[in-house]
């Protein structure tokens, strides 16, 4: 490797002290562009595993040639450029300071360059969850004004995006999940199951032990008074118990010629019950119908 000329320690360490906020790649870049040394990037290894997947860049700026590891290629990137710029600087006296780009500050950016779907993905890869999936629930409107429902699973959680694109429903569906965990630091390593523990939802040996009014009295219901509403009866007890519902209407009619519905319940395990009827939301009230009676036969179970 060639001695770096003194001048341009020298600019490097201006383009560091001056903006301190730069991400390595940046500063890499500013200097690759002041020398005529653009880095090039290349990937030499990507594993990808189930929980933690794995990158490796290559980085050449001029004569020098190092190599980063991460668990995203922009992470890789990132390390890769910060090596290089360590041996660049060469003198200890200039402090370089990088912002983990992993946990962005979303009070310092713009809301509209942040990235929900790439961050829950990191934040599941940091705390050992599974990944993040992503299920297209339902498309209607008009042509001109389309609207697409998403659901994200993590674990055995659940979140429902809505938008008039399938990637806007998806990015609303992940920013959802990270309101819920944005009190957890990077340091933080606590499981998905202490942190939220029955906030997103609810096991059937929970529901056999509730003292919840509304749950006892499922139990002593007959569910066959005429004019009952269903959906609000199965909304109540939602919401005492602790799991979200998810209505999604399926466009094929029945083989008699009604109209079809699922009611998804985020319980642990989750639970999917169909309904049918002469309208959309007959089919809703008869599949809340069905919620309710399989709720009532697994509390009452002993």
């Amino acid at each position: 490797m060639q001695r770096t000329a003194f001048s341009d320690f020298c600019s490097l360490g201006k383009m560091i002290t001056a903006k301190p906020g730069k991400t390595p790649i940046q500063v890499l870049h500013e200097y690759g562009m002041k020398t005529k040394n653009i880095p090039v990037y290349e990937c030499e290894r990507s594993d990808v595993q189930i929980h933690v997947p794995t990158f490796t860049f290559r980085v050449t700026v001029g004569d020098i040639t190092c190599t980063g590891e991460g668990t995203s290629k922009k992470l890789a990137k990132h390390r890769a450029a910060e090596a290089a710029i360590n041996i660049l600087k060469a003198n200890a006296s200039i402090c370089f300071a990088v912002p983990d780009p992993l946990m962005p500050d979303p009070s310092k950016q713009p809301k509209n360059q942040l990235n929900p779907i790439g961050s829950l993905q990191e934040l599941a890869i940091h705390h050992g969850w599974r990944l993040p999936e992503y299920t297209l629930s339902q498309e209607g409107g008009p042509a001109h004004k389309r609207e697409y429902t998403t659901i994200c699973r993590l674990e055995s959680f659940m979140e429902t995006g809505k938008g008039a694109s399938k990637k806007q429903a998806k990015r609303n569906a992940a920013e959802k999940f990270l309101a819920k965990f944005s009190n957890i630091s990077p340091e933080n390593h606590i499981s998905l199951t202490n942190m939220v523990g029955h906030s997103l939802g609810c096991t059937w040996h929970s529901l056999r032990n509730s003292p919840g009014e509304k749950i006892n009295l499922l139990k002593r219901s007959l569910l066959s008074i005429p004019n009952t509403d269903y959906i609000q009866l199965l909304s109540e007890i939602a919401k005492e118990q602790g799991f979200n519902i998810t209505y999604l209407d399926i466009e094929e009619l029945s083989a008699n010629g009604q109209y079809q519905c699922l009611a998804e319940l985020s319980t642990s395990p989750i639970t999917v019950c169909h309904g049918s009827g002469i309208s959309c939301s007959s089919a809703q009230s008869d599949a809340a119908h069905n919620a309710l009676q399989y709720l009532k036969i697994i509390a009452e179970r002993k």
